[in-house]
């Protein structure tokens, strides 16, 4: 088998952040099996993202491209992987763990008679093939899974549970072209306008620096005082759960199991207890920074910071140390 492949995925002229994630995952497989690493950039034209593969340490890039490939179809993409993938018989393909991947990815799978092995958080290199594990129960148990099978294994990894790393020094990889062979009658949809759940719709996955609150803060007339801290910080304010089942917040600030899965360069958790349904929306963050006043809160078990205080003496004292920095 030709080794581990990553497809990454783009949107509006760039690849998302969450591809680097993926690209990190399969560079751990192919680190641990001492197979060569590839990525795989898809649509009608993608010349204008292969500058993005600078520095990444890939040892081949492929971009798969045809007319009927932009805009996406689940159709168009499982079918020009199919074709790709017959040629080149990868041991392991990786994708983002995005809407889009869940669209297509499971019917690409079918067709090897393989499995989508979804919302991988670990890859750990134990006997004779690397174990998968995954979340269940919003986080409450983690199932483990090895692929058994001679087809290629597909997996997607979850937001945040691999670090993308930044790019180096290393030139553009070795580059090819691959024109599948598709056919206008094969797409049998007709793709609508991108779905947008309301206007103000807040995306934190591109934050570099979000402060998330939780119940400490005890009540909706309190968070003025997060909200001059994330001013100062140029950050984006997120919330646990039971915030935004208050109403204090739009659901689109809600980080975990059941809202958004961030990895910014700062996670600053203010008055979070640090439930595993929210760990699993943020652990990926490079830094996190938990305050809370219960020593013994499970938000500390993953901070790299913590400090044990009220969070009413502590933001104030933070935030003015802050400005002072930038005075």
């Amino acid at each position: 088998m030709s080794g581990v492949w990553v497809v990454l995925e783009d949107r509006n002229g760039r690849i998302v952040p969450f591809s680097w994630e993926a690209l990190a995952a399969g560079r751990k497989l192919s680190t641990q099996l001492g197979l060569p690493l590839g990525v795989i950039l898809m649509g009608a034209q993608t010349a204008s993202l292969v500058p993005e593969l600078d520095g990444r340490s890939i040892d081949r890039a492929v971009r798969i491209e045809h007319p009927l490939l932009s805009p996406y179809t689940a159709d168009g993409f499982s079918l020009a992987l199919q074709q790709f993938f017959q040629s080149e018989k990868p041991a392991y393909v990786v994708f983002p763990h995005t809407y889009q991947v869940r669209d297509y990815a499971p019917a690409l799978a079918a067709k090897f008679g393989q499995m989508l092995l979804g919302d991988v958080v670990e890859i750990a290199a134990t006997g004779p093939t690397p174990l998968f594990s995954r979340l269940l129960l919003q986080g409450r148990l983690q199932g483990q899974y090895r692929s058994a099978g001679a087809g290629p294994c597909f997996l997607s990894v979850q937001a945040g549970a691999f670090r993308a790393e930044a790019p180096g020094t290393d030139a553009t990889p070795s580059l090819s072209t691959f024109a599948p062979t598709l056919d206008a009658a094969q797409i049998r949809t007709r793709p609508g306008a991108p779905f947008r759940a309301t206007a103000q719709a807040v995306d934190l996955s591109s934050a570099q620096r979000i402060v998330g609150v939780g119940r400490g803060i005890r009540e909706a007339a309190n968070l003025p005082l997060i909200q001059d801290l994330t001013s100062t910080l140029d950050a984006e304010i997120a919330a646990s759960r039971p915030i935004c089942d208050n109403g204090w917040m739009t659901a689109d600030r809600q980080v975990g199991s059941s809202g958004q899965s961030v990895a910014p360069r700062l996670y600053l958790a203010v008055g979070i207890s640090g439930a595993i349904q929210h760990q699993v929306g943020m652990k990926g963050s490079g830094c996190i920074v938990a305050i809370n006043k219960d020593p013994d809160a499970p938000i500390f078990e993953i901070a790299d910071y913590g400090i044990v205080g009220d969070l009413f003496e502590v933001i104030p004292a933070l935030n003015a140390a802050v400005k002072a920095s930038k005075a």
